[in-house]
């Protein structure tokens, strides 16, 4: 069974960074993409980032040139670098692997 553990979130003002990063237990880690995904609230849940097996990635628009993602296959860890943090990045980070979500993490951006 997939289990998918999430942390590093937090209180940070505008304009500050975080580093989320998503802890897999699965065998087949290193073959799949793994995404990042965010919930606000009174929103539904959007997609934010991926990275493939191969290493490639791909975001929203949204965050295109602040955030980046990037693996660690020796740890089975996906991490997502925010910088230049806004307010309405606020929300629940959960990431993602074949269909499976983790519990989140709680980003709130405010000053």
């Amino acid at each position: 069974q997939v289990r998918l553990v999430e942390s590093g979130g937090g209180l940070v003002q505008p304009g500050g960074s975080l580093r989320l990063s998503c802890v897999v237990s699965a065998s087949n880690f290193r073959w799949n993409s793994v995404a990042w995904n965010r919930q606000a609230p009174g929103k539904e849940r959007e997609w934010v980032a991926r990275i493939l097996s191969s290493g490639g990635t791909s975001y929203t628009d949204s965050v295109k040139g602040r955030f980046t993602i990037s693996r660690d296959n020796t740890k089975n860890t996906v991490y997502l670098q925010m910088n230049s943090l806004k307010p309405e990045d606020t929300a629940v980070y959960y990431c993602s692997f074949g269909g499976t979500y983790g519990q989140g993490t709680q980003v709130t951006v405010s000053s």
